[in-house]
């Protein structure tokens, strides 16, 4: 566990260096936003639901706005994320419950948020985290994929995975960890062709290729 802790800690200070930026890659203006916008990029690229939202986002303002349009004029709002009928009635159940139990408002609290319609610990973990700065871990699947390639978990279940990572993570890293491996992911890691030669942290990646 301590030998772990230690690599991990220098991937970290890699990682800090590369990605220096780090934010969503969701586009939001405030919490109720990136709810949405999180529940709405479940199976669909976040540039597509930056695209989507940009209208959306005009149109809807508030929960009740959700909650009160007829559910087949949302679908066709958000028809191009995909699972567009189960987002739509996830969305309005969540609304309804927004407006009926938090006086439209998101609550800053993670079970609460885990039970509302649409929303599991990933998306919880998105919204605490980058919305209220509360320490949270977000595992999607570049974190899923990169934490098995760096050996810092052995398990394919997201939640068993949230659970190593922050037994072994410094908690004021967990909101940026997510961040760095998804953009790592995304320019040197890539899941069909990893570009282990040009990786800054392939020395500390027990699956890195020669």
């Amino acid at each position: 566990m301590n030998r772990k802790k230690d690599r991990l800690s220098k991937i970290i200070e890699i990682l800090k260096k590369e990605y220096p930026n780090t934010k969503p890659q969701l586009n939001y203006s405030n919490p109720f936003e990136l709810l949405i916008a999180t529940i709405l990029s479940a199976q669909c690229t976040d540039e597509r639901v930056n695209i989507v939202t940009k209208n959306l986002f005009k149109k809807y303002k508030s929960p009740i706005d959700y909650y009160s349009v007829e559910v087949i004029e949302l679908e066709k709002d958000i028809f191009s994320t995909g699972f567009y009928k189960n987002k739509a009635r996830n969305i309005q159940n969540c609304c309804k419950i927004l407006v009926e139990e938090y006086n439209s408002q998101v609550p800053i609290d993670f079970d609460a948020l885990c039970n509302l319609p649409g929303v599991g610990r990933k998306t919880a973990s998105v919204v605490i985290g980058n919305a209220f700065g509360i320490p949270a871990l977000a595992v999607d699947t570049h974190v899923k994929r990169i934490s098995n390639l760096l050996d810092l978990t052995k398990s394919t279940n997201p939640d068993k995975i949230e659970l190593d990572l922050k037994k072994i993570l410094p908690e004021n890293d967990w909101i940026n960890f997510t961040h760095w491996l998804i953009q790592h992911g995304r320019k040197v890691c890539i899941a069909r062709r990893p570009q282990c030669s040009i990786c800054k942290i392939a020395e500390y990646c027990p699956s890195r290729k020669s």
